[in-house]
């Protein structure tokens, strides 16, 4: 009986604390980020959407309709009771299961991968489901563990088995950008949830054995391994993308160009206003500006953590946790790629990058978030 009562009084309080005020830095924070992506975005697509769509503010304008659909999600979502993801976690992971499956079947490819479902005009992209699907199916898993997650049997192999059917999907697209933040994530969450370091040398060796096998099987990747360390090399093919992000981060210089002066959008670089936007940011407001959109990354994802530590249970520490790392992890990995710290690997940054599923997903998990921060016992504002 008394195990019962301490199993409700989470969910008793968390219902009592819906009524909370929403962590307004927070808040505050995401819309701010938002905002400056959509602007970004009328200045980095302007070109393209012009000469393939003769429209000037074709991707501009779809993106500011994403962007107000998903602050809208992200405020109905705070006001959603967290612990009812613990309740359709495993649902939501066998979707993205069969949504990863369908994308091999039917999905349309693009950029030499196979990540996309269209319905109708409207593409879904499974692995950002899937993303969300791990975060709370283990959060879900391990608030329930306890001591146990400190074994094998209970804190190692249910949850490589529940990561190996979608890493093999993943690899399949190929994706190996969501395979890395999924991975990441997950052991995130391991370590936050108290498995043991050395159960991590035993995932970490196997996760290197993946990734040479990966990496000798799958040429692109390769390839774009041999353009990251000597992108000169290439400069008319493989590192062509690589050195022209370059080119627009370097000619920024301390203040940038200017806003909207930005030259390497002229179809110069490609993926300007996706994956390589960063750049064009890089390029118009330069070092100063580059740099505090990166600050106000870094105090979004410092806040989700202070939610995270202030929780009112172990399931919401876990979550907020799982979905700020969602977070910090795409921004630290879109950087790096941009500015060849690390290897091209196809990712977007978030509230930045054209992409309306994406956008709006995002900021669902925000919406998330923000609900968790209104159990916060400690929250100030």
């Amino acid at each position: 009986m008394a195990e019962k009562t301490a199993e409700r009084l989470p969910q008793t309080e968390q219902k009592a604390n819906d009524r909370g005020l929403l962590d307004l830095p927070f808040l505050l924070l995401t819309v701010i980020l938002v905002s400056i992506g959509v602007i970004m975005m009328y200045s980095a697509s302007y070109p393209r959407a012009f000469q393939e769509e003769g429209n000037g503010m074709y991707y501009f304008i779809r993106q500011a309709i994403f962007a107000v659909a998903g602050i809208l999600v992200m405020l109905g979502f705070s006001r959603i009771g967290y612990q009812i993801w613990r309740r359709f976690a495993f649902t939501i992971l066998g979707a993205a299961i069969v949504l990863l499956i369908l994308v091999l079947i039917i999905g349309r490819s693009g950029g030499g991968a196979k990540r996309w479902i269209y319905i109708g005009p409207v593409s879904i992209q499974p692995s950002e489901l899937a993303k969300f699907g791990v975060v709370v199916s283990f959060s879900g898993m391990i608030a329930g563990l306890k001591d146990k997650i400190r074994t094998l049997k209970y804190g190692v192999l249910p949850f490589v088995i529940m990561l190996v059917p979608i890493v093999l999907l993943l690899a399949l697209e190929p994706h190996l950008s969501a395979i890395v933040i999924i991975c990441l994530t997950a052991a995130a969450l391991l370590y936050l949830g108290g498995l043991p370091g050395k159960w991590f040398l035993m995932l970490f060796a196997a996760a290197a054995v993946f990734i040479g096998a990966y990496l000798a099987l799958r040429g692109y990747a390769s390839d774009r391994i041999t353009a990251w360390l000597h992108p000169e090399d290439f400069a008319q093919t493989k590192g062509y993308q690589v050195l022209q992000s370059l080119y627009a981060i370097g000619s920024g210089g301390l203040f940038g160009l200017g806003f909207g002066k930005s030259r390497q959008k002229y179809l110069y670089l490609p993926e300007e206003h996706n994956d390589y936007i960063f750049s064009i940011v890089c390029e118009e407001l330069g070092f100063v500006g580059a740099a505090l959109i990166i600050v106000l990354f870094a105090l979004l994802i410092i806040r989700g953590y202070w939610i995270a530590m202030h929780a009112p249970d172990r399931f919401g520490k876990l979550v907020a946790a799982g979905l700020t790392t969602l977070l910090a992890l795409q921004v630290a990995l879109n950087i790096g790629v941009v500015s060849n710290v690390l290897p091209s690997t196809g990712i977007s940054l978030p509230f930045f990058s054209y992409g309306g599923t994406a956008l709006i997903v995002q900021l669902a998990e925000m919406g998330i978030v923000l609900n968790i921060s209104r159990s916060c016992k400690n929250n100030l504002l």
